[in-house]
């Protein structure tokens, strides 16, 4: 896990981010997005996963642009 966002949305610019880099990844949450749009008390919150070879690589990423 390289991240935590806080829903669904911020999950998918995080993906599309590293997608773009070639860094494929991994969405995964304990709540269907269709019923918990937004995170109360973690309960939207979406983790993104990648290769662990990757993780470094992706979390530089993520704090160049501003997401961290």
């Amino acid at each position: 896990m390289v991240y935590r966002a806080a829903g669904e949305m911020e999950a998918r610019i995080i993906q599309g981010l590293l997608q773009s880099y070639g860094i494929p990844c991994l969405l995964k949450s304990n709540a269907a997005s269709s019923v918990h749009a937004f995170a109360v008390d973690g309960m939207g919150e979406v983790r993104i996963m990648v290769w662990e070879s990757m993780a470094s690589r992706a979390r530089g990423l993520i704090r160049e642009k501003g997401h961290d």
